[in-house]
């Protein structure tokens, strides 16, 4: 009996020995550190020094800047003036933009809005390719090109120059109206979602009356160019930090770490059965990566064609979605009336109210109902709980209210009832612009996030506010009559509300927690959840 006990201890130590030193043996492996590493969930690994204030806080100063730099081209001081000539025979110099390229007014318009060709052609692009590279580093990418287009700007030496960098400006700017919008949705509490967006959209006016002051205060005392250089050193911080912060990972789409992860945890597993069974054929896993080889290559070939081919399905998925297409259409011909507001608002006030200082009135009133009116949006929506019906509900009944107050107000021939109604009329107009976005992005899959509002910016220029200043202008030469334009415009907006009071209607459904796909969108770079997505490992613990 002693002998056969000692023969059986002297066994067990053998076979402890032999996973004792092949434990040690494989510690140390590259593949078995792959394998640890593809066994961490991405929700585990430390997340971005990003808090979700910090990231609303840094959106909402890019998208001041960005639209800073519209209202400066547009002031007096960057814009400028031709040079004139007196009876007398006393001319002065002309100043800024125009003054120096000699542009006419047709020319100066152009630049105005060049910027738009850029932005309209390159955010479907960059909402596409969101799905193969991090749209946090394509962030990044559109600030670079953005910060480079407007120094070329301030060294611009012509009409063709200049308007070539306002291109480039609106390319630069598509990646981050396109993305931004989804990532501040990912991150903002759920029961304040439309008011962080109404925060981040009510810096399009601020940023307009800062344009204004900014533009004018470097034109008079230095040179329009300055403003330009100005602008640039303002945003250069924020382009580099799309490229060294470790970057955050928008819902919808996984991290192509997560395929060479599970990669890595598949070649560990044969190289195991390899050392477990010696006698087994190696051919079989030679066939296996040859393979692998083949399938690689053919991927690279079609890889164009499977991108475009996607960008198609996406599409039609997009425009398949009533409401979504509804929420388009009322954004249309309600960013048609603000456009042809916000560049025919002073000179009609001027001609019906004999306005004196009617851009600094207007811009007043514009600017105090844009910031109140879009926050009030956001949090009222908040209070009556997000959903696309009570969002619909509340911007057509926003809209239709405020285009009565608006059409009333142009309808009195004394100033001051006009001024007080119609800054009713804007700040319940301007409510409208949380809800919408909000609607734009929770009726769609969180993959389609970015193409949503990507293509929802493409609509309301090509249809709404681009063409609708020359159409007024036209309608003015018709009628000859400011006040008759003023209503006939103001009318329309009754049509904005009615489409989106049809939406109420529609089945509608909020997506946000959705999968894009049977499988989650593979994208590259070093990624991290959403800030308020909870470690999955700290909730185990915490159960404990």
């Amino acid at each position: 009996m002693d002998l056969l006990k000692k023969m059986h201890e002297c066994h067990m130590n053998n076979s402890s020995g032999k996973q004792l030193n092949f434990a040690e043996e494989t510690k140390g492996s590259p593949e078995t550190d792959m394998a640890e590493a593809a066994s961490t969930s991405p929700s585990s690994t430390n997340p971005s020094w990003f808090s979700p204030q910090r990231l609303l806080v840094i959106f909402c100063i890019i998208n001041m800047i960005n639209y800073v730099d519209r209202g400066a081209i547009a002031s007096n001081g960057v814009n400028g003036s031709l040079g004139t000539c007196s009876e007398s025979g006393t001319c002065t110099s002309g100043s800024g933009i125009q003054g120096d390229f000699n542009l006419d007014n047709f020319e100066d318009g152009v630049l105005s809005s060049a910027f738009m060709v850029g932005l309209l052609i390159a955010s479907p692009i960059f909402a596409s390719i969101a799905k193969r590279i991090n749209p946090f580093r394509l962030i990044g990418v559109g600030l670079s090109v953005w910060t480079a287009a407007v120094i070329g700007c301030g060294f611009s030496f012509d009409f063709w120059s200049i308007a070539i960098c306002r291109m480039f400006v609106g390319v630069g700017e598509a990646s981050f109206i396109s993305l931004a919008a989804p990532f501040i949705d990912d991150n903002a509490p759920i029961d304040q979602k439309t008011a962080w967006l109404a925060i981040f959209y009510m810096c399009i006016p601020t940023g307009y009356a800062l344009g204004y002051i900014y533009g004018g205060l470097v034109g008079s005392h230095l040179n329009w160019r300055f403003a330009f250089f100005g602008e640039a050193i303002l945003m250069i911080p924020f382009a580099f930090l799309g490229f060294i912060m470790k970057p955050l990972q928008l819902k919808g789409f996984a991290p192509r770490e997560s395929s060479k992860a599970q990669t890595a945890i598949e070649t560990v597993g044969i190289e195991t059965q390899d050392v477990e069974v010696k006698n087994d054929d190696l051919s079989t896993k030679h066939e296996a990566r040859g393979k692998h080889s083949n399938k690689s290559a053919q991927s690279g070939v079609s890889y164009s064609l499977e991108h475009f081919s996607d960008f198609l399905r996406d599409m039609r998925v997009l425009l398949s979605e009533k409401v979504y297409v509804v929420n388009v259409l009322g954004s249309v011909a309600y960013n048609f009336v603000l456009g042809a507001y916000s560049y025919w608002g002073p000179k009609a006030g001027y001609s019906i109210y004999n306005m004196r200082n009617a851009d600094y009135i207007f811009g007043g009133i514009t600017v105090v109902c844009g910031i109140f009116g879009t926050l009030a949006g956001g949090f009222v929506l908040d209070y009556m709980n997000s959903t696309i019906p009570n969002a619909f509900k509340l911007v057509s009944a926003a809209t239709f209210a405020g285009a009565i107050c608006c059409f009333t107000a142009f309808c009195f021939k004394n100033m001051y009832p006009f001024l007080v109604l119609f800054a009713i009329g804007e700040l319940l107009v301007f409510a409208t612009q949380g809800p919408v976005n909000f609607i734009n992005l929770h009726c769609v899959k969180p993959s389609l996030r970015a193409l949503s509002m990507a293509m929802a910016t493409v609509s309301i220029h090509i249809f709404g506010d681009v063409p609708s200043s020359p159409l007024v202008g036209v309608l003015q030469d018709y009628v000859n009559n400011w006040r008759e334009t003023a209503l006939i415009l103001t009318a329309i907006l009754f049509p904005a509300a009615g489409i989106w009071f049809i939406g109420i209607f529609l089945r509608s459904v909020d997506r946000f927690n959705e999968d894009s796909e049977s499988r989650l969108i593979e994208t590259d770079g070093s990624n991290t959840t959403p800030l308020l997505e909870e470690n999955p490992a700290e909730t185990t613990d915490d159960a404990r």
